[in-house]
């Protein structure tokens, strides 16, 4: 197919040339640019565009392709603002081949052929030339004609108004009963529409036709193109009506609001290059409310020329142009802007209401006044969870820097010892407590906060808030909650009230029933129904029952995560839309980003893949969605930020409210990162009382921060899944929330960002790979957490869009942007044999649509010198409308220059990437430290990372952001293009250590220590090697060959053996074998992970101590340790033990032998910067297991307990600069124990075990005198509740000591059960009856806790065939909410913690 091609030749010669679409015509006019992301039929046949050749700077258009022209309401068009498209050309930035939506009758590319009107492709340079010189002529000119033969024609030298505006007068609603004249200038349709839905009868006159006050009740000026001046008759018949002393009421919309000027003498001019959108703030004068507007016009009125007697109306909070008038005394206003919108927001609709009700402007409530907090108490989120993660350590970080900023005293209690809102220099004070009542409460005796924010910590901070209220403590103490009242949080939390309230403002929420007794909810809504908990987080205990069968074992377990339990009607298939709305106290309000699942209802949208802005909806349903989220926000009496969840019917209009979260949440963090709107920090200020519209938009430095972001680029959020971690679990995904982590990719084109993010979510994983799955149509219609590379495969084998849109329900629009990326790889496939043959142009299309260089097989070498390289693209929340003073930037291969230069030197730091079982929040606040110390230092910073849910992703942090992949091919591109001083590699977990080798071969300068050693540490084999030969003891070691010799080997040492793989993290496919079948399982699972490295076995030696040592060296000189010791017995992934530090059972001799092997290790690796060591001891033998040159979990632990900060210190040495060696690092006096977070509850049937490979997915820490207090804080902080009654023994085959003998000292518990529980499996249950009162028990909530100890050997086992002792016991204690001990170490630990605080004075108030 032969592509055509046209240029746009600009007046000043520059020429812009595309692909052509629409009618091959050339044609002239203006070049103007409009930034609004959904309405283009609309704006397309607004006759104010006449003669314009309009640019629309939002990339991906004609998504909803063109609606059959239909006559709605008083026989005017439904979908169009005229008769015919006005505008002379259309240039966007990509077409939409394939539209997708119910109302689409044909493609925008048919339309405009049949319109005669022509298009091309390309926009974001020609939007920012605009900006910088101005409006321009312009030709569009087809290939193969003379540019010279098209000559520039300019509009604004002829009367455009003539030539659009109708030539007899013609009536609607001639039933109406006010009579209204509407001069028509090139009316929009939508204008008149608002006049007779409001009762009008509306007699439409030519522009020129003489008016007489006689022939109606009001007078209406309409919108049009040009300029106002050619207007000379309607200016003159306008003066006999308004210029008298009572005259009828008169309102002006656009250019009559520029005619109604000229009228009453002022002077209008020609701006830069206009207003064209739909975010456009304007301010109320006298009220000061901000409005978002739509706009369309070039000229605009000068207020300083209005007579006396006339006042300003409206002023643009942007660039403080003029937006409306009014007269003092008569029934005369106009404005400026579009308030009949189509396309746009409706904020101001009800002007219509004030000019037929005359002049009643709308009263505005005046706010009471507002005393500022002096000291405000911040809730944090505690351990990180699943569907609570680091996304609230950012929104934290956002609120206290806001607080900071009006010198508010800010206290924080958050237990989550990793994060970097706990951090010095953030908050005035930290309190590493359990978030829970009593403690909160005995801070807030303390420390007599006036203000308490309980928006920025999750369900956890929300929860215990709305119970402080109850219990009245906030009262008490006068703490006032800032932002949203508890009330508002309870209407939204409570799902009665919620549907009531929403019932008030006639607004419909999903059919649901909040149940005493679900069966009959049930049949009254119509099976299948989704169950849910009320007041949990993530879809807690939710899940979709197709009959009764299925419902009673959903409910069971859902009561045991709450009190109430809602039953709701089923809407699979339906559209889930969201959106992020914030509202300050004195009601305005705006929404800040609209996104999109590409997955339909029915999976929780964390585990969706999400798409922002939405992709397939209409400006119809896009603004009728707005409005609702307005309006419910306003009613529900909301301050600050929160979100709204709705499902919309992919074939109709219809939609449900799902749901309101009235605090910031995962998708407020992602929304914050896809638009650059900060929404928590700005949130913290409005709940201190700061209007909206004072506040600036911290990415312009000019505007206002009351606007509405506009992209002109596309965002893909895809969760990570870590499931292939836990025995038995289910690999379904649905309605509650399974995923660790997710990733955001930026990109100019769908299948750009949507490629980039998949890789990201796994560095393993190419891009849309065919490869990974086969296809199976069950797995399609029921998702799971690989369900896109099935329906990869499916495309690749030839599966229609239409037969997969059945199976997924996935919106077709989505379907056909993967299909896309198939068929280009089927493209390349034919090039498989040598690249070289590939024409350019193939591989440059295959960069557009996120092809890796790994995926094209294409060598960098050969596109370097085909010149194919990526730009750099600011994100700047304005479509590049206004200049952006942040460096928040993304790679694309969609463009022709990189917006910003490159001319100073930085250092480059890369960060962790996707949150994931094993890198998590630690590696973050391990990045951010390095990048605030090297600023410190005086340094300019470049970060490189991709997870929305950080704080190193804020675009403050550091001097440029580059949010995109960290992979070599990526790092690299941006490497060439910023050549900075050096690479910091070791500041961001496994990640950017498994790219060192790659960087350094391409003489990457990469800064701390070598390549090479990070290789030696690494690599397995290397490393024992090296052990060896310095003479450092290790349990007994081989690398791998093959099978036959690794099972000798096992014989040789006696099982049970440990098999590991090289450069991997958390212990991935790390396991223990205890027999040859084992064995050959593992070796197989380990060579998979590990495909370039090399595999070693070594003896599992059982029962010994495990130690954790984290240093810094410098040239291999060891400048500061801190020792931790784990309780639990070594094989359980020092990520899932319980850390103590400074250590408490190590003695002096054995510290002394761990400094010797520290130093050696340092020395021989030459190290310069962070690095980890593990160790274990057994019967006075110290042994090393591992060592990471890199930050490891434990550095923010022992760095905040222990008082030095090493993150700091080790920048320090990697830049060369000379530090003071701290030696052993001995603490000040206090105690820390760092706990794990496990969310086992949300991993329906995993086996509670530790081994390993590590399964938690956060942690907490807390301090204390000794580590009995310290670790009773901690394990309060991660939801454990103390015991007041039975508790369940199961114990395997330990006969160490008799637990029940030193609880039962303890006066504490009524009754102590000791319960041998042998069996199992159903086979070898000797007693059926028994079993079941165990389960009664358990389900009757008859035990406060279970404490099951497993058999001796099965410390490491991780094998699905055999299901381990006690399975069930443990799994029914997390299904039931039962506190749950499995360690036989930290048994002992806990019970002398309940002896300690029953008879010694430990448990003080004192912090």
């Amino acid at each position: 197919m032969s592509i055509n091609t046209a240029s746009l030749i600009l007046e000043d010669g520059t020429t812009f040339k595309g692909r052509l679409f629409g009618a091959s015509a050339s044609v002239s006019g203006e070049v103007v640019f409009q930034t609004g992301m959904v309405g283009y039929p609309e704006a397309l046949t607004d006759p104010s565009y006449k003669a314009q050749i309009l640019v629309l700077t939002y990339p991906l258009v004609g998504n909803y392709g063109v609606p059959k022209d239909e006559n709605g309401d008083f026989g005017l068009s439904k979908w169009f603002e005229s008769c015919r498209i006005h505008a002379a050309a259309f240039i966007i930035g990509e077409l939409s081949q394939n539209p997708s939506h119910w109302s689409s009758a044909k493609s925008l590319d048919q339309w405009l052929k049949e319109q005669g009107i022509p298009g091309i492709e390309d926009t974001r340079c020609l939007t920012k030339k605009i900006r910088e010189k101005g409006t321009m002529l312009g030709k569009l000119v087809v290939e193969g004609t003379s540019a010279d033969s098209i000559p520039f024609d300019n509009p604004d030298s002829r009367n455009l108004v003539q030539e659009v505006s109708l030539k007899e007068p013609r009536v609607f609603n001639p039933q109406g009963t006010v009579r209204i004249t509407a001069v028509d200038c090139g009316i929009k349709y939508n204008q008149i529409r608002c006049l007779c839905q409001r009762g009008a009868h509306v007699t439409l006159v030519p522009w020129d036709h003489p008016l007489d006050t006689n022939d109606f009740d009001g007078l209406f000026i309409s919108n049009g193109p040009g300029d106002p001046q050619y207007c000379k008759e309607t200016i003159e018949n306008l003066r006999k009506v308004v210029c008298k002393k009572k005259p009828k009421p008169v309102f002006g919309i656009c250019l009559g609001h520029q005619l109604l000027s000229l009228v009453t003498g002022s002077k209008t001019y020609k701006m830069k290059y206009g207003n064209r959108g739909h975010n456009q703030p304007c301010i109320h004068k006298g009220t000061e409310r901000c409005f978002i507007t739509s706009q369309n016009h070039g000229f605009a009125v000068d207020p300083q020329t209005l007579p006396e007697d006339w006042d300003v109306l409206f002023t643009n909070a942007n660039d403080h142009t003029n937006e409306g008038i009014v007269h003092n005394s008569k029934p005369l206003f106009s404005v400026q802007f579009h308030p009949e919108h189509m396309a746009g927001p409706t904020d101001l609709v009800s002007l219509f209401d004030v000019f037929l009700e005359t002049l009643t402007f709308l009263g505005f409530p005046k706010p009471e006044e507002f005393v500022r907090p002096r000291k405000v108490l911040l809730l944090g989120s505690g351990g990180l969870s699943i569907g609570q993660a680091g996304e609230f350590d950012y929104s934290g970080s956002q609120a206290i820097k806001a607080l900071k900023e009006e010198n508010i005293q800010t206290i924080l209690i958050n237990p989550n010892i990793a994060t970097v809102q706990t951090s010095k220099g953030l908050a005035d004070k930290v309190y590493f407590l359990p978030i829970t009542p009593d403690y909160v409460t005995q801070v807030i005796k303390n420390e007599r906060p006036d203000g308490v924010l309980l928006t920025f910590g999750g369900q956890t901070a929300l929860n215990c808030g709305v119970e402080l209220t109850k219990l009245g403590v906030l009262e008490k103490y006068n703490v006032r909650v800032l932002g949203t009242p508890v009330a508002s949080i309870e209407m939204t939390e409570d799902r009665k009230i919620f549907v009531e309230k929403m019932e008030e403002i006639n607004e419909h929420v999903a059919p649901s029933e909040a149940a005493m007794s679900a069966a009959a909810a049930a049949e009254r809504l119509g099976y299948p129904v989704l169950i849910r908990s009320a007041f949990a987080l993530g879809g807690l205990g939710s899940g979709f029952a197709n009959n009764k069968e299925e419902l009673i074992a959903l409910v069971t377990q859902a009561f045991a995560h709450t009190s109430q339990v809602l039953v709701d009607k089923s809407l699979k298939g339906w559209k889930e839309i969201e959106y992020e709305v914030v509202r300050d106290a004195y009601d305005n309000c705006i929404t800040v980003c609209n996104m999109e699942n590409v997955d339909p209802l029915g999976i929780h949208t964390g585990e969706s893949i999400v798409v922002a802005p939405s992709q397939t909806l209409n400006d119809y349903e896009y603004n009728m969605l707005r409005n609702t989220a307005i309006k419910v926000i306003r009613h529900l009496g909301i301050v600050g930020e929160c979100n709204i969840q709705y499902a919309l019917n992919p074939e109709s209009e219809q939609y449900y409210i799902i749901e309101v979260n009235a605090r910031l949440s995962r998708s407020s963090a992602l929304a914050s990162k896809a638009t650059g709107y900060p929404l928590a920090y700005v949130a913290a200020k409005l709940g201190l009382g700061i209007p909206l519209p004072l506040l600036k938009n911290s990415v312009t430095n000019s505007t206002t921060a009351n606007f509405e972001p506009s992209l002109d680029y596309c965002v893909v959020k895809i969760p990570r899944w870590d499931l292939s971690k836990f025995l038995r679990v289910s690999t379904k995904i649905g309605s509650s929330m399974k995923s660790v982590g997710e990733v955001m990719a930026i990109g100019r084109s769908f299948e750009e960002a949507f490629q980039k993010a998949l890789r990201m979510v796994d560095e393993n994983c190419v891009g849309f790979d065919h490869t990974l799955k086969t296809v199976s149509e069950q797995e399609l219609q029921i998702p799971t957490d690989k369900r896109i590379f099935v329906l990869a495969a499916a495309l690749y084998a030839g599966y229609t869009v239409d037969h997969l849109y059945e199976l997924t329900k996935i919106d077709r629009w989505f379907l056909h942007k993967m299909k896309n990326i198939v068929d280009h790889e089927k493209l390349l496939e034919t090039f498989n044999q040598d690249e070289s043959v590939m024409p350019p142009e193939v591989m440059r299309k295959a960069k557009q649509l996120g092809f890796s260089d790994k995926q094209i097989l294409a060598v960098r070498k050969l596109r370097r010198d085909w010149k194919i390289l990526p730009i750099v693209k600011q994100i700047d929340t304005v479509a590049a409308e206004w200049p952006a003073h942040t460096n928040y930037l993304y790679l694309t291969y969609h463009g022709m220059e990189s917006d910003l230069a490159f001319e100073e030197s930085h250092v480059m730091v890369i960060g962790s990437g996707v949150y994931r079982i094993g890198s998590s929040v630690e590696f973050d606040w391990c990045a951010v430290g390095c990048i605030m110390e090297l600023r410190k230092m005086g340094y300019k910073t470049i970060m490189v990372n991709y997870n929305p849910e950080t704080v190193s992703t804020d675009y403050d942090m550091c001097n440029r952001l580059y949010f995109d992949e960290i992979s070599f091919e990526v790092v690299m591109d941006i490497y060439e293009m910023e050549n900075p001083e050096g690479v910091i590699l070791s500041m961001g977990g496994q990640l950017p250590n498994n790219i060192a080798m790659s960087l350094h071969r391409q003489q990457c300068r990469i800064l701390g220590t070598s390549p090479e050693f990070i290789d030696s540490a690494e690599n397995r084999f290397k490393f024992s090697r090296m052990l060896d030969t310095i003479g450092i003891s290790q349990p007994c070691w081989k690398e791998l060959s093959d099978t036959e010799s690794a099972m000798q080997f096992c014989d040789t040492v006696g099982y049970p053996c440990l098999v590991r793989p090289s450069y991997v993290l958390s212990g991935a496919a790390m396991n223990v074998a205890y027999s040859h079948s084992d064995l050959e399982k593992y070796l197989s699972s380990a060579m998979a992970v590990s495909k370039e490295h090399p595999v070693v076995i070594s003896k599992f030696i059982q029962e010994a101590k495990e130690i954790d040592v984290d240093a810094v060296a410098c040239d291999g000189v060891v400048i500061a340790i801190a020792v931790s010791e784990h309780v639990e017995n070594a094989g359980v992934h020092s990520g899932d033990a319980t850390l103590v530090t400074p250590p408490q059972d190590i003695n002096q001799k054995t510290m002394e032998r761990i400094k010797l092997i520290v130093h050696a290790i340092g020395q021989e690796l030459q190290v310069t910067g962070p690095f980890n060591l593990q160790l274990i001891a057994k019967d006075d033998q110290l042994k090393v297991i591992e060592c990471n040159v890199r930050v490891s979990r434990s550095f923010p632990f022992v760095s905040k307990t222990l008082g030095v900060d090493l993150v700091a210190l080790a920048t320090q040495v990697i830049m060369g600069e000379e530090v003071e060696a701290v030696g052993l690092m001995r603490g000040n006096g206090i105690v820390g124990v760092k706990v794990p977070q496990f969310s086992f509850s949300r991993l329906a049937g995993a086996d509670v075990v530790l081994g390993v490979e590590m399964t938690s997915t956060g942690e907490v820490a807390c301090f204390g005198e000794n580590r009995y207090e310290a670790y009773l804080k901690a394990m309060l902080s991660t939801g454990f509740k103390i015991p007041k009654k039975n508790i369940l023994l199961s114990i395997g085959s330990y006969k160490v000591f008799k637990p029940e003998e030193s609880l039962a000292a303890s006066h504490w518990f009524v009754c102590v059960m000791a319960v041998d529980w042998p069996f199992e499996e159903e086979s070898d249950c000797p007693n059926k009856e028994k079993q079941r009162n165990i389960m009664d028990y358990l389900v009757e909530n008859h035990f406060d806790m279970v404490i099951n100890l497993s058999m001796r050997n099965s410390g490491g086992r991780r094998l699905s065939s055999f299901v381990t002792k006690g399975y069930r016991t443990r799994r029914m204690a997390v299904d039931y909410s039962v506190p749950l001990i499995i360690d036989i170490k930290c048994t002992k630990l806990f019970v002398q913690v309940i002896y300690q605080s029953e008879y010694g004075s430990t448990m003080r108030d004192e912090w």
